[in-house]
């Protein structure tokens, strides 16, 4: 049995003269959580696509799980699009057996699975015979992912997952994907919510313009990028900090910053500094963030900043 569940040689897309993915080379460990990320326009959706046999790729190779990305390989999928894919006119409970019997299961042992992924996804159960443009849109979130999961696929991949969901349903998502990846699947998750993919993906990719920049563990991206990194909570206006000595960029997050410091700059000279003007109330040294080098990454010198 392969430990790759999603592999990609030298695939590349075009439209009308215009690159979408160029020469990308990705693999997805088995049995975790995966990130791919980038800017609007990087690629993600178009790569998510040809995965799923939406879109035919140019050249280059798709594998899934150790075998060629045929129908019968794409059905152990899940696939979660961004825009809303269920009929809005439909009852709910009818939607989500009628997508379970397309991927192949019976409705019979759909009916018999509904309740739990409802319950596991906080879906409450005077919902089931509503109709679907009657939910709000974080219940159509969770009505979209129970038609993604209710097949039982071993690779789910899931575009903005988290959209529409107040924090205490996202919460609940973040610990069903993570026992979902307990349970031996492969998640595959396309976001630009920085905090969520860092906390909770092992690996990850980011393209940009269709090419990647970055791929491995979350922990070795993170530890490429050194150790340069101040995060200062405080009180009062950072407007300041971009220009301390030794300060390369600023992630201002209002009462928050991440200031990426130049190599032999005096972390104490800056605190120095710092405190004379505002309050501070945490002063670390750390690893910069995801959010950080995602920004560094996709702004650089002809990159994107969409």
């Amino acid at each position: 049995m392969t430990d790759v569940a999603i592999r990609l040689e030298g695939v590349t897309k075009g439209y009308s003269g215009h690159s979408a993915v160029s020469g990308l080379s990705l693999s997805v460990p088995r049995a975790s959580v995966f990130g791919l990320l980038g800017p609007n326009g990087a690629g993600k959706t178009t790569t998510l696509r040809m995965v799923m046999n939406v879109l035919a790729p140019d050249s280059g190779t798709i594998e899934i799980l150790g075998r060629p990305a045929d129908g019968a390989a794409r059905d152990r999928i899940g696939y979660m699009p961004e825009e809303r894919g269920l009929y809005p006119r439909m009852i709910l409970e009818d939607a989500l057996l009628f997508f379970a019997e397309m991927k192949g299961t019976s409705r019979h042992e759909a009916r018999r699975r509904l309740p739990g992924w409802m319950e596991r996804v906080g879906l409450d159960d005077k919902w089931r015979r509503r109709r679907l443009n009657e939910l709000s849109k974080g219940m159509q979130q969770k009505a979209q992912f129970i038609a993604t999961v209710l097949h039982e696929p071993e690779i789910l991949i899931l575009d903005e997952p988290m959209s529409g969901l107040d924090p205490v349903a996202a919460d609940v998502m973040r610990l069903v994907l993570l026992e979902l990846r307990r349970e031996g699947r492969t998640v595959v998750l396309s976001s630009h919510q920085m905090e969520t993919v860092e906390k909770l993906c092992d690996s990850m990719a980011l393209i940009d313009r269709g090419e990647k920049l970055l791929d491995g563990s979350v922990s070795d991206v993170k530890r490429r990028f050194g150790s340069n990194c101040l995060a200062i909570a405080f009180d009062g206006d950072g407007a300041f900090f971009g220009a301390l000595p030794g300060v390369e960029r600023v992630t201002d997050h209002g009462q928050f910053a991440e200031l990426r410091l130049a190599p032999g700059a005096d972390p104490q000279q800056i605190l120095r500094l710092v405190t004379e003007r505002v309050r501070v109330r945490r002063f670390e040294i750390v690893e910069p963030s995801l959010h950080a080098i995602f920004v560094e990454q996709v702004t650089r010198p002809g990159g994107a900043t969409a």
